[in-house]
């Protein structure tokens, strides 16, 4: 099976480990990121191509652009890991609209396209016979969206809420369990690579609320957008409102929330006690999925990291590969 990557960040270099160390009998072709690209139908040599990048040289030419690789590289799946944009979708969107006209599966981390246009990518992939995958867009390697579309097939999801951002649960554990401020935890969390320089995106809840999107858009066929979702932040929050909730034998934690009948959407810091199984620490992720015949379901584990978002994007992969590609 010959597959094209775009994107050879973190998550990126992930895959190309993943695939070499497990030995999956996978051909890249087609292989870019935002300074250079590599196209050759043999098969790439991903050692290589993962030595120069890690010697901080270009992975291939200056001259082959990532849109280069979707026209003109021959594979069975594009897999696009660029980095989201959820203004626009970014050039991902482009990528991704190109790949299934051309008629190939496609595979995604990004969320900036399932979140914005999921609807129209959707009737684009059925339109031309092939799949489009987006595990590793949720909750990095918790298999969520495959439970609740394959797994749960049958049942009535009536609500589902859960720690969605590995960040934030960071630092309100720290908060927690030290009585450091917002400041001082949000300044360890950049230290130890957990927020960026600017960590809006994470600690006003942006990120999360673009994952109930993409939940409510793709499994619960809400057809809703990121402004319909009533959102709050952590950053306001003190060592005082910690140590309250501590006193009730309870936390605080970042929680978004779907109930699919009602219309809600919401993220927003919640007290809950400390024996509920979304009381994971760190920068671990957890969802809570209530249904109508399975009961009470709750998926804990990485939701971020470059091999832990590999292991979703590999499972995407290989889900396409042994039900879709000839030959493979």
């Amino acid at each position: 099976m010959r597959i094209a990557i775009l994107g050879f960040g973190s998550v990126g270099r992930g895959i190309a480990r993943a695939i070499l160390a497990k030995n999956l009998d996978i051909l890249v072709t087609g292989l870019a990121d935002s300074r250079s690209g590599i196209i050759d139908p043999a098969g790439i040599d991903i050692e290589a191509a993962l030595a120069r990048k890690e010697e901080g040289a270009p992975c291939g030419s200056p001259d082959i652009r990532p849109i280069d690789v979707v026209t003109g590289a021959d594979y069975d799946i594009l897999v696009e890991v660029t980095p989201t944009n959820v203004e626009n979708g970014g050039p991902a969107l482009n990528h991704i609209r190109t790949a299934l006209q051309r008629k190939k599966h496609v595979v995604t981390s990004n969320k900036g396209p399932i979140a914005l246009a999921y609807p129209e990518l959707r009737a684009l992939a059925e339109e031309n016979g092939v799949t489009l995958r987006y595990e590793a867009t949720v909750c990095g390697a918790i298999p969520l969206i495959h439970a609740m579309q394959e797994g749960l097939a049958g049942n009535t999801i009536s609500r589902l809420y859960g720690v969605f951002n590995g960040t934030c649960n960071y630092i309100l554990t720290r908060m927690a369990a030290e009585g450091l401020t917002y400041a001082q935890a949000l300044a360890e969390a950049r230290e130890l690579g957990y927020a960026e320089a600017d960590p809006t995106y994470d600690v006003e809840g942006i990120d999360a609320a673009i994952k109930l999107v993409i939940l409510a858009n793709t499994v619960l066929d809400m057809q809703t957008t990121l402004d319909r979702v009533d959102r709050t932040g952590i950053s306001l929050l003190t060592p005082e409102a910690l140590h309250l909730a501590e006193e009730q034998d309870c936390t605080i934690r970042l929680i978004g929330e779907i109930v699919p009948a009602a219309g809600v959407l919401r993220v927003s810091p919640r007290i809950i006690t400390k024996t509920h199984p979304l009381v994971v620490e760190g920068t671990l992720n957890a969802v809570t999925v209530e249904t109508d015949l399975a009961g009470d379901l709750t998926f804990i584990g990485k939701g971020a990291g470059s091999i832990e978002t590999a292991s979703a994007v590999i499972g995407d992969i290989l889900y396409i590969r042994d039900r879709y590609v000839q030959g493979s």
